[in-house]
């Protein structure tokens, strides 16, 4: 059964260019949930960011199930959620979340990525 996607593609608008692309969960980009952690890694190749989008809300479970999350030009997360823009640039390693104190993301120190 295909995705239905939150967005259609005459809603993504040309936001940022020259990212590359991104793994993104289907909780953004089907349910609509916003940003709630990204990191950046080592890109596994020259057409990937490094860059990794999930709403916060996702368990290893639901990770470990490749069905839950695919490739996307990191353009279309943008327009799913705006407020990770001015982050793009951060190098490999940053990782930021938003906190509901904080109303935005801000910077973790105490976190790593999953081993491959």
């Amino acid at each position: 059964m295909p995705k239905q996607f939150k967005l259609s593609k005459e809603q993504i608008r040309p936001l940022i260019t020259g990212y590359g692309g991104c793994i993104a969960s289907d909780k953004i980009t089907v349910e609509g949930l916003p940003v709630g952690f990204m990191y950046r890694e080592e890109p596994i190749n020259d057409m990937d960011s490094g860059w990794r989008f999930m709403s916060g809300y996702e368990d290893e479970t639901y990770m470990d199930d490749s069905r839950n999350h695919s490739i996307y030009e990191v353009n279309t997360i943008a327009n799913y959620d705006p407020t990770i823009i001015s982050f793009l640039d951060s190098p490999v390693g940053s990782v930021y979340e938003k906190r509901t104190e904080s109303k935005g993301f801000v910077a973790v120190t105490d976190w790593n990525p999953p081993e491959e």
